[in-house]
């Protein structure tokens, strides 16, 4: 369907020569040493035997780079039972079987199962079977129909969340822990199944990276300004200051590698980026804090309340109310 055009937009394989012959087997271990170039951190998965195929992910050697890019590669492994994702020194993998390279192929297995926005994103440093750039150049030719029918099932899977929000969170008796939690995953439905489903009216796939509320003003805001407008109400975003205020807040509430990150951000001027990123983290890590909201102090409720944005965001049932026309206006396109 979308022809030569969309077919240009398949990320640009970025095969080095050692990708093509391999070297001495050396273990994944020595990838986490340092932050070399892009090209020997793949060199250097690449020369692993199991693994049949490394692509690398994200901004970090790409022209989009910045300073806090971080270096994500992508690899599918023989021998590998299950997916898994490991970070360490700052390197991101995310390792899968050898199987669902070959099984992922097929669209209609993939949509269920695969992280398809992460395929489709991806640059392919070594795929000496085709396995990899022939998934990607299924994602990014599907046809009307299909899109439209993976959009539908983006749009269940968040009303359905939100039916179960609504449930949980609202009615007689609910008071601040459940309008934190309704906050929180009101703005997880959006990023996680209403985002996605708004670009597939443009056949795009998301990048979620630290930058994404620019990612997402930048590729959708002009088209579809209702719903980009939605999604920024949610998050309550302040500019510097209040990029500034949060990262002061973090402190003791065991978000150390996160406020590093968003230091980053803040120092680079994505500012509503960090705040995007500290919003989310904060309510993933200290979940355990928001459902046990009447039991902590008062310092720690002051700072988990500056994080989540409670003076910025709407709460409780105003969130889901904002989810309930977020989802209105993906469903339509605007």
């Amino acid at each position: 369907m979308l022809g030569q055009e969309a077919r240009r937009r398949v990320p640009e394989p970025s095969e080095s020569k050692q990708s093509r012959t391999r070297s001495t087997r050396q273990p994944k271990e020595s990838l986490i040493k340092d932050r070399p170039s892009p090209e020997r951190l793949s060199e250097r998965l690449v020369s692993d035997r199991k693994v049949r195929a490394v692509a690398q992910a994200g901004s970090y050697g790409s022209e989009l780079a910045w300073a806090g890019s971080v270096p994500t590669f992508i690899t599918f492994e023989r021998g590998l039972l299950s997916a898994q994702t490991e970070t360490r020194s700052g390197v991101t993998l995310h390792r899968y079987p050898y199987e669902q390279l070959e099984l992922w192929r097929d669209w209609e297995v993939a949509r269920p199962e695969a992280p398809v926005a992460l395929l489709a994103t991806a640059r392919v440093a070594y795929d000496p079977t085709g396995f990899f750039g022939r998934i990607q150049r299924t994602l990014w030719n599907l046809s009307e129909a299909q899109l439209a029918e993976y959009r539908s099932e983006l749009l269940f899977g968040a009303a359905e969340a939100h039916r179960a929000a609504l449930a949980a969170y609202t009615g007689p008796g609910h008071g601040p822990r459940e309008q934190l939690l309704a906050l929180a995953d009101a703005r997880d439905i959006a990023v996680k199944w209403l985002y996605p489903a708004l670009l597939t009216h443009i056949e795009r796939w998301p990048e979620y990276e630290i930058r994404l509320p620019h990612a997402w003003r930048a590729s959708a805001g002009l088209r579809f300004p209702k719903a980009i407008y939605h999604l920024d109400q949610l998050y309550g975003f302040g500019g510097e200051a209040e990029a500034k205020r949060m990262l002061v807040a973090t402190r003791g509430l065991g978000l150390v590698e996160q406020e590093k990150r968003a230091r980053a951000a803040v120092q680079a001027g994505y500012y509503d980026g960090a705040v995007r990123f500290l919003r989310d983290e904060s309510a993933r890590v200290a979940r355990t804090d928001l459902e046990r909201w009447a039991h902590l102090s008062s310092t720690r409720r002051d700072k988990l309340g500056i994080l989540l944005g409670v003076t910025r965001s709407p709460l409780g049932p105003g969130a889901l109310d904002l989810v309930r026309e977020l989802l209105d206006e993906v469903r339509e396109g605007r």
